[in-house]
């Protein structure tokens, strides 16, 4: 508690240089730079970097929402989401809908909200005729006829059409992906491209293990899994000498010593 008084920051991450108060959260920020995925959901097996996050995500499945807006009564998963919604509240939306009484900071917003109402669709593509409530939608549609794509993503070079899709793609390069092939490393939002990428490997006929068909890139690797299947424990932590037919279980463990 000190150090919030003092600003030390003694734990140092060895990869940046970023500096922690406390070790758990220097600890925490490494694993960004590992990719290690050490908290694994009961529910579906999706695994995260932190326990918060994985405690966040098992609510998605209990529907358990902790944080509840005193104002209104909306209750939310994670303390972000609540705390966006909070702001809501707090900012002044002088425009309102006289259909529905919803309310809107700018006037042009409250406008196209409206059309929703009215079924009014001023913009008109030029090309095909078809109408839109907004201009902006319209300019997106007509960009699909000349293939004209002016957003493009500085990290990987992909380009889009409009700004949603623009956007929606950006945060996949922050998002956490929770899907982690554990013959090559790359990492996916859902499990479904997740499974699918995986068959794909075990297609490349590597080392299939005929009991379980789990697939390894590696000689090695594959024997150590198949150990676990006859009740070995090739996984021997130094420390205490506990061992492990699994390495997730393993590294787990090596963790509690550290903590």
């Amino acid at each position: 508690h000190e150090r919030i008084h003092t600003g030390e920051k003694p734990y140092i991450c060895k990869q940046c240089g970023k500096a922690f108060r406390a070790r758990g959260a220097c600890q925490k920020h490494e694993q960004t730079h590992t990719g290690e995925k050490p908290y694994v959901c009961k529910q579906c097996g999706k695994a995260f970097s932190t326990h918060g996050y994985c405690q966040v995500h098992e609510r998605s499945h209990t529907g358990e929402k902790l944080f509840v807006c005193k104002q209104c009564g909306e209750g939310f998963t994670n303390y972000s989401s609540f705390s966006r919604h909070k702001k809501s509240h707090s900012i002044e939306k002088p425009y309102v809908c006289k259909q529905c009484g919803k309310a809107f900071r700018q006037r042009y917003n409250c406008q196209t909200h409206e059309r929703t109402h009215t079924g009014e669709k001023p913009y008109v593509c030029k090309q095909c005729g078809k109408a839109f409530t907004t201009h902006s939608n319209c300019q997106a549609h007509e960009r699909s006829h000349t293939g004209e794509k002016p957003y493009v993503c500085k990290q990987c070079g992909e380009a889009f059409s409009n700004n949603s899709s623009f956007y929606r793609h950006k945060k996949s390069h922050t998002i956490e992906k929770p899907y982690v092939c554990r013959l090559c490393g790359e990492a996916f939002l859902n499990n479904r491209l997740f499974y699918r990428h995986e068959h794909n490997h075990i297609r490349e006929k590597l080392y299939e293990c005929k009991q379980c068909r789990e697939a390894f890139t590696s000689k090695s690797s594959f024997y150590r899994h198949k150990k676990s299947h006859t009740g070995e424990k090739p996984y021997v932590c130094k420390q205490c000498g506990e061992a492990f037919t699994k390495y997730n279980s393993f590294y787990k463990h090596k963790r509690s010593h550290t903590v």
